[in-house]
């Protein structure tokens, strides 16, 4: 990774945090709690910046729409984050997978 990346990444989180915070109150803190969840058990490929970005584009038109949060998401905030990561593959798989000792093949004589 080039430091033009690593500016260009910079840049990129800063607009999106402007855009959080532009938000309604409401909705900046079901955000940040849909952040840290997703940070938490999010898929593994969070870090590409397309979930987080598609969250911020859902909430900015259904508070353009005049809806409140609870109309967007419903009361569950994890459910909804279940939801948007599907089947994708999360970080508690990966430490699943690490902890998880791999399958043994037994092998039986013949009798």
């Amino acid at each position: 990774m080039s430091i033009h990346d690593i500016i260009q990444g910079k840049k990129q989180w800063r607009a999106h945090v402007a855009r959080v915070k532009a938000l309604p109150p409401d909705y900046r803190i079901v955000y940040r709690e849909m952040q840290k969840y997703l940070f938490k058990v999010g898929p593994v490929d969070l870090a590409d910046g397309t979930l987080l970005t598609g969250i911020v584009d859902f909430f900015e038109e259904g508070a353009a729409a005049g809806k409140g949060v609870r109309q967007l998401i419903g009361a569950d905030v994890a459910a909804f984050c279940d939801d948007l990561i599907g089947d994708s593959r999360t970080f508690a798989d990966v430490y699943q997978d690490s902890v998880s000792p791999a399958p043994r093949t037994v092998t039986r004589p013949d009798s």
